[in-house]
């Protein structure tokens, strides 16, 4: 009888070990995978877990990436109406987002700035800014764009501030001027990243920046630039956009998009 109850309890005891392996988190539950281009819910949050510190940092010290996503302010459209947006843009400012997150300046210490992108990519954009901070990739400035003009496009400001920033109804630029077609910062599907340390350089070697001056040898690893192979090429690959550093006639080291344009 005995020999019967413990061969009983032995059978019970694997049978929960065989349930409990079976409920183990998938490996994109534990890898931080991209996630999946179905797209974004409308007010998505990412925070530190519960279980952080209450100043926000990670059990090792480190702050821990925060990001929100929600739609446009009426306080914020209003200031976009006239200036990065107006009638006859091709895109709505009810199909955009406005994105709040963290991100670690050029000296080191986490900042938080805001970015207007589509509806579409919002998550996605949201996620790779999460992973640059994980990996501690240096920004310069996350801002709003603020540069749009009727009649042209002054670019000097965002150039000489070197600010990231996505959303900007505005032309092409090209490095001699505006071209007569929507960039895809219009959409909302591109985005610059710390446009003095990553130029646009054209074809022929002409650059518009002059303050880029320090930057034009790619081959050095100064403070914010990016390199192929590196955390922000790998990140934005992950989600399907495209760097315009691997263009063939001319290179748009700070641009990546969704659409390769």
């Amino acid at each position: 009888m005995r020999r019967r109850r413990l061969a009983a309890l032995l059978a019970a005891l694997l049978a929960v070990g065989c349930s409990s392996a079976g409920s183990a988190p998938s490996p994109a539950a534990i890898t931080g995978d991209a996630p999946s281009p179905t797209g974004p819910t409308p007010a998505t949050v990412l925070t530190p877990p519960a279980t952080a510190p209450a100043d926000g940092s990670a059990p090792d010290g480190r702050a821990r990436f925060a990001g929100r996503i929600g739609a446009i302010p009426p306080a914020i459209a209003r200031e976009m109406r006239g200036t990065t947006w107006k009638p006859g843009c091709p895109v709505p400012i009810r199909d955009l987002r406005l994105l709040r997150f963290n991100y670690v300046g050029f000296d080191g210490e986490v900042k938080r700035g805001p970015m207007v992108v589509h509806e579409d990519v919002a998550a996605d954009v949201l996620w790779v800014f999460g992973r640059l901070f994980e990996a501690r990739f240096p920004i310069k400035r996350v801002a709003l764009a603020r540069e749009f003009v009727p009649g042209g496009f002054e670019p000097r400001i965002s150039s000489r501030r070197s600010v990231t920033a996505a959303f900007n109804c505005r032309p092409v630029i090209a490095p001699r001027g505006p071209v007569d077609r929507y960039s895809q910062h219009a959409l909302g599907l591109a985005i610059d990243i710390n446009p003095v340390q990553n130029p646009y350089v054209d074809a022929d070697g002409f650059v518009r920046n002059r303050m880029s001056g320090p930057y034009l040898d790619r081959s050095e690893d100064l403070l914010g630039m990016i390199h192929d192979g590196d955390v922000v090429v790998r990140s934005f690959a992950a989600v399907g956009w495209s760097w315009g550093g691997h263009w063939r006639h001319g290179k748009d080291y700070m641009h990546f998009s969704r659409t390769g344009r």
